[in-house]
C-alpha cells in the first residue's frame, strides 16, 4: 500500500511539472505574437514614410500604431546623417505610452527624392 502511494505522488509531481511547463510555453507564445505585431506596427510605420515620399524633419514624434487587439505607441525618430541626402529613421513600438519596454525597434535610411 505504501509503494501505491510513493508511486502517486511521484507521478502527481511529474504531472505538476509538465503543467507548469505547458503554462510557461503558452506565455512565451503570446509573448512571441506580441513582440511580432509590435514589428508589423513598426515596418507599417516606415512604409508609410516610404510611400509619402516626403523629407521627414530631423527629430522624435509618437503616434498611436495599433495591430490586431493590441494598441502599441510608436515613437519615431529621425536623425540627420552627415550627408545631406539621407536621414537614419528608428521607428520604436511600446506597449503603452507610459512604457519604457521596446517591444521591436526598426531603423533605416530615406533618401532625398527631391534632391537626388
Amino acid at each position: 500500500m505504501i509503494e501505491v502511494l510513493i508511486a502517486l505522488a511521484i507521478v502527481a509531481v511529474a504531472l505538476g511539472a509538465v503543467m507548469r511547463a505547458i503554462g510557461a510555453l503558452a506565455a512565451d507564445t503570446d509573448t512571441t505574437r506580441m513582440r511580432l505585431l509590435a514589428l508589423w506596427s513598426a515596418d507599417n510605420a516606415l512604409g508609410e514614410l516610404r510611400i509619402a515620399s516626403s523629407w521627414p524633419d530631423a527629430g522624435t514624434q509618437t503616434f498611436a500604431c495599433p495591430q490586431g487587439r493590441y494598441r502599441f505607441v510608436c515613437r519615431q525618430s529621425v536623425a540627420t546623417l552627415p550627408s545631406p541626402l539621407v536621414r537614419r529613421v528608428t521607428v520604436s513600438v511600446y506597449p503603452s505610452a507610459s512604457s519604457g519596454t521596446v517591444l521591436a525597434e526598426v531603423v533605416t535610411v530615406i533618401q532625398n527624392e527631391a534632391r537626388r
